[in-house]
C-alpha cells in the first residue's frame, strides 16, 4: 500500500540531500508473488508526490542467493541471464505527474514462475525526485539496497556506496498475467496485516502464510491470489500513517483487476487512539460500525463478497508497554466485534467471518493475546500468532462466495 513517507523515515545521505531525494540513485527492491505466471507487469505510484516522479530506467530479474544461508527475499544479488527491461509505454523512461501511478509494459519470462516466487525490481533516478514528498511503504520487513549510479543491469548491489535498509519505494503491486478462473482476495489492514512482530525477509506475516496455505500441494484453491493493502497504524475511519481505510477502498481493492473478495481487518487503531473515556469509546465504536457499513456497501456495488476480520486482543498488564489497554477500550473492542459476529448474512452486514480474535486470544483472558503469540508488545503477533491465523482462516469462504454478491448497478 503506498502511503507518504515521514520525515524519519526518508532515506539517508547521501540519497536524500537538501533539495532533492534519490539524485543519481539505484534502488533494488524484492517482491512475493501469490499466484502462478509466466507475464507481469509493475505498478508504480507517485500518489503522494508534490512534484513529478522521473523513473530514467528499470529492470527486473530473478533475485540470487550465494548460499544457503541467504533468503531470495531481502537479497542485492540478481541472474543476470533472467533479467528484462522494463518499458512504459515503449519508452524506457517516464515522468508521473504528482498523484498518479503508471503501468509498465507487460514482460514476459522464458517459463511460468510459481506463485510465492521473488522478483527483483531495480529503478534508476538520474535526477531524483524533488521536495520532500515521495511514495513509499516504510513497514516492508524486506531489505532493499541504495546504490549511487546506474546499477539496473548489475548482478549486485554491493558497490562502496551501497547501504541497505527495510523499505520500499514507489513500487505499488505487481500484477501477473492469469487465466480468467484466477482470482485475489484484497485485505484492508494495519500494522498486524503488514506484519508488525514477523521475521525480517522470511515472508512470515499471516497473509504470506496463507498464501503459502493456499499454494500447498493438497490445496484446491490454488488459483486463489493475496493482495495485501495493509500499512501500519492505519485506521478505518480518519487519515494517519496513510488515509483511512474509508478514503482508499477505490485506489487499493477496486482498482485492481481480479479481485473477488475482499476483508475489512481495520479498527483497533481507532479504538486505541480515541479518548479511554465512556462517551468517546461509545461515540468511536458506533462511528467504526458505521464505516464496516459503508465498506460494505461500497464494494457490495461492484459484486464482491466482504468478509470481517474480528479486532484481535491488545490488553497487557503493563499500560507503559501498550497504551491502548484499558477497560473502556476493551469494552469497545468486544462490542464491535459483537456486531461484526452478529451481522454475517444481514442486510448491511458482513458476507462472512474470520474470527481472528477467537483464534489468538488468550482462553483464560479474553482481553489479552495468547502469550505464547504475543511479540512482546501485547497488541503484535508473532510468527507463531501469524501462523495460527493463517491456518485457522475458513477457507470455505471462497467456495461459499465464489459467484460474488448482487448489489446496486
Amino acid at each position: 500500500m503506498p502511503q507518504l513517507t515521514e520525515p524519519g523515515n526518508l532515506p539517508p545521505p547521501p540519497y536524500n540531500g537538501t533539495t532533492t531525494i534519490f539524485f543519481n540513485s539505484t534502488i533494488r527492491q524484492t517482491i512475493r508473488t501469490t499466484t502462478q505466471a509466466t507475464t507481469f507487469r509493475i505498478r508504480l505510484s507517485n500518489a503522494f508526490g508534490l512534484t513529478p516522479l522521473p523513473i530514467t530506467a528499470m529492470t527486473i530479474a530473478l533475485p540470487l542467493a550465494l548460499d544457503r544461508s541467504q533468503n531470495l527475499t531481502g537479497s542485492p544479488y540478481i541472474n543476470t541471464t533472467s533479467l528484462i527491461p522494463l518499458t512504459f509505454s515503449h519508452s524506457s523512461n517516464i515522468t508521473l505527474p504528482p498523484g498518479s501511478l503508471a503501468v509498465s509494459d507487460p514482460i514476459t519470462f522464458p517459463h511460468s514462475l510459481p506463485a510465492n516466487s521473488i522478483l527483483s525490481i531495480t529503478l534508476y533516478l538520474a535526477t531524483g525526485q524533488s521536495g520532500g514528498a515521495i511514495t513509499s511503504h516504510p513497514g516492508s520487513r524486506t531489505e532493499s539496497f541504495l546504490s549511487l549510479g546506474d546499477l539496473t543491469h548489475s548482478a549486485n548491489l554491493t558497490s562502496p556506496s551501497a547501504i541497505s535498509l527495510f523499505h520500499w519505494y514507489f513500487i505499488s503491486a505487481v500484477e501477473a498475467w492469469s487465466p480468467h478462473s484466477t482470482s485475489a482476495l484484497a485485505i484492508l489492514g494495519d500494522s498486524i496485516t503488514d506484519g508488525r512482530g514477523s521475521f525480517l525477509n522470511a515472508n512470515n506475516r499471516w497473509p504470506d502464510l496463507l498464501s503459502s496455505r493456499l499454494q500447498s500441494p493438497s490445496s484446491k484453491q490454488k488459483d486463489i491470489a493475496i493482495l495485501n493493502q495493509a500499512a501500519g497504524g492505519n485506521r478505518l475511519l480518519a487519515d494517519g500513517l496513510g488515509p483511512s481505510g474509508l478514503e482508499r477502498i477505490e485506489r487499493d481493492i477496486l482498482s485492481h483487476s481480479g479481485v473477488k473478495y475482499a476483508l475489512v481487518f481495520l479498527g483497533v487503531n481507532d479504538i486505541g487512539t480515541a479518548p479511554s473515556t465512556t462517551a468517546a469509546q461509545t461515540a468511536v465504536g458506533d462511528a467504526i460500525i458505521r464505516g464496516y457499513q459503508q465498506v460494505i456497501t461500497r464494494i457490495h456495488a461492484h459484486g464482491v463478497p466482504v468478509f470481517g476480520g474480528t479486532i484481535t486482543p491488545f490488553g497487557c498488564a503493563n499500560q507503559t508497554l501498550q497504551p491502548y489497554s484499558t477497560g473502556e477500550r476493551e469494552v469497545t473492542r468486544l462490542r464491535v466485534n459483537s456486531w461484526i459476529r452478529d451481522s454475517v448474512g444481514k442486510v448491511g452486514g458482513f458476507d462472512g467471518l474470520v474470527d481472528f480474535d477467537e483464534i489468538v486470544r488468550d482462553g483464560r483472558n479474553q482481553s489479552r493475546l495468547l502469550g505464547r503469540y504475543d511479540s512482546g508488545d501485547c497488541l503484535h503477533l508473532n510468527p507463531d500468532g501469524y501462523a495460527a491465523m493463517a491456518r485457522d482462516f475458513p477457507l470455505q469462504l471462497f467456495e461459499q462466495f465464489k459467484g460474488g454478491v448482487d448489489g446496486f448497478v
